[in-house]
């Protein structure tokens, strides 16, 4: 069934515009996102709700867990994204509603500067390093070649604590490039 087939889903999802807040409960959880049960929506007369949230819509940060960030029962407030009409559902964001971490990070960390973190994940092309909350950055294995890091056995490892120098900050793609200080 696809949302033209149901008037009322039809009505509700052509009179929501892009960046309209939405409010409503979360009705169930799945693998692959939440469903939301809109306070203004209709039933949905498939799916548990009318308002849907991929996973990567629900937080900015790397979530193990859809339950790390709502639960069944609670109330959200969400942006609207778009509709789904062959689903007909309401795409939702909850991250929109949340600061970019990123983007605060962005604003308040220049090229060239020190900065303290920890090794989070040793990859065969370089070490990711948190550099503050929610932000992680990578050391590119080249890097370490003019250092005294010779072997495999000398790259730091995750745990490890290093200072390192702000290469790059790529906004565009949210990255970080680092290198670790001299």
């Amino acid at each position: 069934m696809t949302a033209a087939e149901n008037p009322e889903l039809w009505a509700f999802l052509t009179s929501v515009r892009p960046g309209e807040i939405l409010s409503g409960t979360v009705a169930a959880i799945e693998r692959f996102g939440v469903f939301v049960s809109l306070d203004d929506g209709p039933d949905h007369p498939v799916f548990p709700g009318v308002g849907f949230i991929t996973i990567p819509e629900l937080s900015w940060r790397h979530i193990d867990a859809v339950s790390d960030v709502v639960r069944v029962g609670q109330r959200v407030s969400c942006e609207f994204l778009q509709f789904d009409d062959w689903n007909g559902e309401a795409r939702l964001s909850l991250r929109a509603m949340q600061p970019d971490p990123f983007a605060t990070f962005a604003e308040g960390v220049t090229v060239g500067q020190a900065l303290h973190g920890q090794v989070t994940k040793v990859v065969p092309f370089g070490v990711f390093v948190r550099v503050a909350d929610g932000i992680e950055g990578l050391v590119h294995l080249r890097e370490f070649a003019g250092m005294s890091v010779g072997t495999a056995e000398s790259i730091p490892q995750v745990g490890d604590e290093l200072t390192v120098v702000v290469t790059e900050i790529d906004r565009e793609r949210r990255r970080v490039a680092l290198s670790p200080a001299c």
